[in-house]
């Protein structure tokens, strides 16, 4: 085999890689986030060695320890032609790297950390809180740390538990969260004020997107008050909407999981005449565990999500394709976000919202039932005709973690614990392009995740589906 690899020829793109050369990285197309740290506002504090260095599980060579000039990009695919190649009017968003520091700003005997899980259940939220709680204790030392009971208001309204490895062990074998949560409850004045009052000066937030808001007022809060108090975000959805981060942990569980109420609904549909699986998923905002789901079971015909417009009547709609679908096959599976669709059911009088403030999405699966009957009905009456509608979502949200999703959970909340003995503040962790990185957290809390149906991924639904694109003007 020749050790040299062939010149590329001027149509093979020589001359973009000839431009590409001239125009090569340079630290000025770095666009590095800022880091909050506590030395920010209060730059006298002290540091010292990291206490890993006599711990007997580590043997610590200089690569051990991450340097603050290490950096991960948001954006790793360019176009050579330089269209999208960083320039000085682009360019490249870039985050610090997570992981050890070799100097912390915290005692570990000095250190009171409280944990709190707020928002709905996901899978892995126990393994989150017992690998905070080991690795504050085992890799530093930590002897005070607290979980604070039912979401932001347990900070005000409720004795914070004390939390040890032997009081945790176990816990990534559940599913829920043991130290209880509810939506709602957040009231910035009388957190903070219970967080000083307690002597708080670690403080790990495992919620999605709102409670994340929460989360970077709180580190404002603690800020103005000048509060030597790290505020560690670890973002939770299972739908894993949540922006920046390649995903949020619990989704691939949550996947997994859906795929065996697909599985049920695939054996009703072909076990009856002209009969129909319905499947509604989560997915308030964006369809990517419908996505994922029908992309993995390969039963499904049909899969409908938030970002991708759908109609019911006249050529293209998707009682004309289920009726092509039911004469060819005798059976179809519809996947539907909980989001999908919510234009076509008639609004309610009033609109109800949950203490979060979200507004209460009407049931998309249970409209979409009856107005199948009421299609085959009218166009097919005399004709036998099933609709077997399956609702998963309690049942997947409940589950632990899978072995992917726990070893996940794992790297998130260690990798939170190396931040925050480091001085960091008002931060997220989470893996960008497979690499741990450190966010701030108000960039988490307002960046979405939604599923980009002009990419190749929704193409690839629409391949194995074969469904159609739900455009009036295509006629598909």
């Amino acid at each position: 085999m020749d050790s040299e690899a062939p010149p590329i020829e001027d149509g093979d793109g020589g001359d973009k890689l000839k431009r590409l050369s001239s125009n090569a990285f340079s630290l000025s197309s770095i666009n590095l986030q800022k880091l909050p740290h506590l030395c920010d506002y209060l730059p006298d504090l002290s540091m010292r060695q990291n206490p890993i260095d006599n711990s007997p599980f580590y043997h610590p060579r200089p690569s051990f320890y991450v340097s603050s000039s290490e950096v991960i990009l948001r954006h790793i695919l360019f176009d050579l032609s330089g269209e999208y190649f960083p320039s000085p009017n682009r360019r490249l968003l870039a985050y610090h790297r997570a992981g050890p520091r070799e100097t912390v700003f915290f005692e570990p005997a000095a250190v009171r950390a409280a944990i709190v899980t707020c928002g709905g259940l996901c899978p892995g939220l126990n393994t989150v809180i017992r690998e905070l709680v080991v690795g504050l204790w085992d890799i530093y030392g930590v002897r005070e740390i607290y979980g604070i009971r039912d979401g932001y208001r347990g900070f005000y309204s409720s004795e914070p538990l004390r939390l040890d490895p032997k009081v945790v062990d176990g816990w990534h074998k559940r599913g829920g969260t043991a130290l209880a949560t509810s939506r709602g409850g957040f009231d910035l004045e009388r957190i903070v004020a219970a967080v000083e009052a307690r002597g708080f000066n670690q403080i790990f937030i495992i919620g999605g997107d709102g409670s994340m808001r929460g989360a970077a007022k709180i580190f404002e809060e603690v800020r103005r008050r000048r509060l030597k108090v790290a505020v560690a975000g670890i973002p939770k959805t299972v739908d894993n909407d949540i922006g920046i981060i390649d995903r949020s942990f619990g989704f691939q569980t949550a996947v997994e999981t859906a795929q065996q109420a697909i599985s049920a609904a695939h054996v009703e549909a072909e076990s009856a005449v002209n009969g129909v699986g319905l499947v509604k998923l989560m997915g308030r905002s964006t369809g990517h565990i419908a996505l994922h789901a029908t992309l993995s079971s390969c039963d499904v015909d049909c899969c409908l999500i938030p970002e991708n417009g759908f109609f019911l009547e006249g050529p293209g709609g998707l009682f004309e394709f289920l009726r092509h679908r039911l004469r060819q096959n005798g059976h179809a599976v519809v996947v539907v976000a909980e989001g999908a669709g919510q234009d076509l059911i008639p609004p309610p009088p009033t609109k109800e919202k949950d203490p979060s403030g979200n507004v209460v999405f009407s049931d998309i699966g249970a409209w979409l039932k009856t107005e199948l009957r009421r299609w085959w009905e009218r166009d097919f009456s005399g004709e036998l005709f099933t609709v077997k509608y399956i609702d998963p979502t309690y049942m997947i949200r409940a589950v632990p973690a899978n072995a992917t999703d726990n070893l996940y959970c794992t790297l998130l909340a260690h990798s939170a614990i190396h931040g925050a003995m480091a001085g960091y503040t008002g931060f997220v962790s989470g893996p960008i392009n497979g690499i741990y990185a450190y966010i701030p957290v108000e960039e988490v809390a307002e960046a979405r995740n939604l599923v980009d149906t002009s990419d190749h991924k929704w193409a690839w639904v629409r391949s194995v589906t074969n469904q159609p694109d739900f455009s009036r003007d295509s006629g598909a």
